[in-house]
Parts: C-alpha cells; sequence; structure tokens
C-alpha cells in the first residue's frame, strides 16, 4: 500500500536545528505560532493529502475552503494519526525533535529518515553551506558577496579592519534570528554575543553590510537526483532582517522588476549555476525544497547595481515558495499583490484587523482563483495572534 503524504507546519525547524536536541522544546511564542498557522500546508500540499491540525475551528475553515478551491487535503488531528502507520511525513522541514515526535504518534520506522541521514541535513543546512556557494556564484563584476567563518574573537577584529560594518550570524539560527549587527566595533554586548555562540555553535559567519535595494529569492526542489527550478521570490524583510512577507507576482513580473537592475543574462546563468552546484552538492541525500536567497545591492562604482547570489540557503519549505504556489495555483494570473506574515501581542487584535479588512476590502473569488481583496490562508479567532493574509489589488 502506498504511503499516504501527512503535511507539518513546523516553524520552529530552525530552532531545534540549532539546538540539535531530540527532547527540545520550542519557546512558546512559536508553539502559538505552530498553532494559529498549522492549516497552512492545506495550499501547497498535493490534493489527496492530509495535513496535521487540530479539529474544530480548523476543519470548518477548511471545509469552508474546499466549496470555493477544489480538491483541498484533508485535515486530520493526532489522535487519528496514532490509528493508521501508513502515512508517509511532509514536514516544514526535519530534524531530531519532529522524528521523535512523529515516532511516538506512531509513524513508522520506515517512513522516517534515520539518525544518520538527519545529522547530515543539520550539518547541510549550518550557514558555512552558503559560506562554501558563495564564491563560487561569482560569475562576473555584475556579482557580489564576501562571506567568512570565525572561530575566534581576534579573528572577528581582524575582520573588521576591512569592512568596518558587517553582520555576524549564528551558524544555525531560526529565520531573521542569531543575528548581531555590528557598526561601531566590538563592544561588550556583541563581544558576549560572540562568545556565547562561538561556544555554543563552534564559530560565527561574518559578511559584510551591503547597501540593499530587493530581496529576491531563487526556488528549486531536489528529487532523485534532479534539481527543478519552482520560481522566483520577491519578498520584504523588517529592520532586524526577519521575513514579513512576499509581493504575489507572476515570475515573468519578478524578472521583470529584478531587470531594472540586472541583465537577463547574468540571472539566467546564475540559475544554471545554481542548479548544477546544488546537484552536486546534496541530490544524492535530500530530497527536497531548497530557497537561496538573494539580493540586489547598490554600489558608488559601476557596476552600480550587482546580484548577491546567496544570503541565505533554506534547506525545507519556506514562506517564498508558499507564496510562489499560492499565486501560481490560486490567484488570476496577472493581478497583483501581496502575502503577509503578521504577529498580534494582544489577544483579539487579530481578530479585530481581520474583520476590518474584510469589510474594507472583501474578496472576490472567480473560477476558483482569488481575483482581488483580503484574505486569509488560516483561520482567525478571538484567541488567533499569528495570521497569514493576502491582499489583492
Amino acid at each position: 500500500m502506498t504511503n499516504r503524504k501527512l503535511y507539518i507546519f513546523n516553524p520552529d525547524n530552525d530552532l531545534a536545528l540549532a539546538n540539535g536536541d531530540e527532547n527540545y522544546m520550542p519557546p512558546a511564542s512559536t508553539r502559538k505560532m505552530t498553532l494559529d498557522l498549522a492549516l497552512l500546508p492545506i495550499w501547497y500540499a498535493t490534493p489527496d493529502s492530509f495535513v496535521l491540525a487540530p479539529s474544530a475551528y480548523n476543519l470548518s475553515f477548511r471545509n469552508e475552503m474546499n466549496h470555493h478551491f477544489a480538491s483541498l487535503p484533508v485535515l486530520i488531528t493526532e489522535p487519528e494519526v496514532t490509528m493508521s502507520s501508513d502515512f508517509l511525513p511532509v514536514p516544514w522541514g526535519w530534524n531530531v525533535a519532529l522524528r521523535k515526535y512523529l515516532y511516538r504518534l506512531g509513524i513508522s520506522d520506515l517512513s522516517l529518515p534515520d539518525m544518520g541521514e538527519l545529522n547530515n541535513l543539520r550539518d547541510f543546512s549550518s550557514r558555512l553551506k552558503a559560506v562554501y556557494l558563495l564564491p563560487t556564484l561569482q560569475l562576473n563584476p555584475s556579482f557580489c558577496g564576501f562571506s567568512a567563518y570565525s572561530s575566534s574573537i581576534n579573528e572577528l577584529e581582524t575582520f573588521l579592519e576591512k569592512y568596518p560594518e558587517v553582520i555576524l550570524k549564528a551558524p544555525w539560527s531560526g529565520s531573521g534570528k542569531g543575528l548581531c549587527y555590528v557598526r561601531n566595533g566590538l563592544s561588550v554586548p556583541v563581544i558576549n554575543w560572540c562568545s556565547r555562540v562561538i561556544r555554543q555553535q563552534g564559530g560565527i559567519v561574518i559578511e559584510p553590510l551591503y547597501q540593499k535595494v530587493e530581496d529576491f529569492a531563487m526556488e528549486f526542489y531536489l528529487d532523485r537526483g534532479k534539481v527543478s527550478f519552482v520560481g522566483y521570490s520577491l519578498f520584504y524583510t523588517g529592520t532586524g532582517g526577519a521575513y514579513e512577507g512576499s509581493f504575489l507576482l507572476t515570475d515573468k513580473a519578478i524578472e521583470s522588476a529584478l531587470l531594472c537592475y540586472v541583465s537577463a543574462a547574468d540571472l539566467a546563468a546564475l540559475r544554471f549555476h545554481l542548479e548544477d552546484k546544488l546537484f552536486r552538492m546534496f541530490s544524492a541525500t535530500y530530497i527536497g525544497y531548497i530557497g537561496v536567497d538573494m539580493m540586489i545591492c547598490s554600489f558608488k562604482e559601476k557596476p552600480q547595481y550587482r546580484i548577491h547570489p546567496c544570503v541565505e540557503l533554506n534547506l525545507r519549505m519556506n514562506m517564498g515558495v508558499l507564496a510562489r504556489l499560492f499565486y501560481d495555483h490560486y490567484v488570476v494570473q496577472g493581478n497583483i499583490g501581496k502575502f503577509r506574515v503578521q504577529y498580534f501581542s494582544n489577544q483579539g487584535d487579530a481578530l479585530r484587523k481581520h474583520e476590518e479588512f474584510q469589510q474594507k476590502y472583501p474578496v472576490c473569488i472567480s473560477g476558483g482563483r482569488l481575483a482581488k481583496g483580503y484574505f486569509s490562508l488560516t483561520p482567525v479567532t478571538i484567541h488567533t495572534q499569528y495570521v497569514a493574509t493576502v491582499l489583492l489589488d
């Protein structure tokens, strides 16, 4: 019998990889995000699959959505999973803590990666891989980017003599986390932060700060030795570097936006080289999405605009892929908008904003696709604090 796919939203994956312990417990805020956005996979899972989520409000939301969008996956709860072992888990990302959780739910060992595979994946997910990959993507003067790895404070001081403004990154951390910006030398708090990361993770990734113009990504999928280009992601971040949302556009429209700064030939060459490099690095051991975050950077000297081809390397599902797939499958092609993930600290604020936007931007669904208006991808209740929404012009 073919195992049924079981999709799981576990946004704590990067934090779990950083921790590395099978008994890892995510912070309360991440557990709340997991609960509030548990149904997100219904928008990218295959129609004949299942999505693990609590029932009640999630079930009614899924059933309502199925009236508008045909063949959405089925919701399944933890108790229902324990009654059958023929599921093939498809999580947001893999880590040892998730493996232990699924095994305790009754998922067969045969459907779970072994510890050796997970240890390899943790190694692949380190920011060190981006450090190694970046120099191989410097194809011509229209590309930029430098990254180094340091295991001592003295090495950091030497680096700062050449690059006075840098960003320091922990090798493993959550999206937008584990970052430290240095603009005025190594202060005592920065030294303490660096010492802690070096002690816990062995070293620190160091990069110069660039004048960013655009954040974007190339998204790929690896399976059975084949690398497929999924599409572009054009996204925006907060002041601390954390992901906030993506622009909902066709691939062609995103590429056109990038061509205001760089050439089509450079983008095509970068995609070709990435497909080759990702195949060589990961095809023997990894199946899943790989997102390569990039930037368009501005310089005083020519060429004025350059591509930073590898800011981050994400071996997991990510919000950029979700936005890409959601647009391609559920939005009227050619329409534009934004996908956004927000957090509301006060209970009830998310619901009030949700109801306000429903009134202000009534949704229009035509032929199983969104045409315009405001739309929430997950249910919003009085208890909701994390929301994932779409607003189309």
